[in-house]
């Protein structure tokens, strides 16, 4: 079987240019604390709707200690929450949805091919394969770890209405 091919040439990607580092990720995505899981921004390129970013695992992220003692493997829904993180950062950077903010809408054809541990780099490619304004994004994405690609698969992304659920915090 013939390894997969990137969906960015990852050979051309220089990882320590970084385009948005965590203060600059936090201006485009709402995700804090615990819940913030991209480390930087890389590379973009709006000719194909591309991007590249990624999430360094550290020993401390607060998953380690319980998923599992002994044996800390990064959760498939915690790698999902990064490739939307990247996602949203590229769509809410070059305004492609015309959104206040951006929600998952959806996945499909997941699936994980590899472990992903403490002092991993988790690289996060994002292709959108289909943008309606005001509508959808469609992102055909993948996680790479050490050449590997742990985690594939499609994401759809949708805008959320911030002053419906902000009436609903007031009260």
């Amino acid at each position: 079987m013939a390894p997969k091919k990137y969906l960015v040439d990852l050979s051309q990607i220089d990882m320590n240019v970084v385009l948005a580092d965590q203060e600059a990720i936090e201006d485009f995505n709402p995700q804090r604390f615990e819940m913030a899981q991209m480390t930087a921004l890389v590379y973009e390129n709006l000719e194909d709707h591309t991007c590249v970013g990624y999430k360094d695992i550290g020993e401390q992220d607060f998953w380690v200690r319980g998923h599992f003692p002994e044996i800390p493997l990064m959760p498939g829904v915690i790698m999902l929450e990064a490739i939307a993180q990247c996602c949203s950062l590229f769509c809410q950077r070059n305004d492609l949805l015309g959104a206040e903010m951006l929600g998952l809408g959806g996945l499909e054809e997941v699936r994980f091919r590899g472990a992903v541990v403490p002092g991993d780099r988790l690289i996060l490619i994002c292709q959108m394969t289909r943008v309606r304004r005001g509508r959808m994004i469609v992102c055909r994405f993948q996680g790479v770890v050490n050449d590997l690609i742990c985690v594939e698969g499609l994401l759809k992304g949708i805008p959320i209405p911030v002053s419906a659920f902000q009436s609903l915090t007031e009260s």
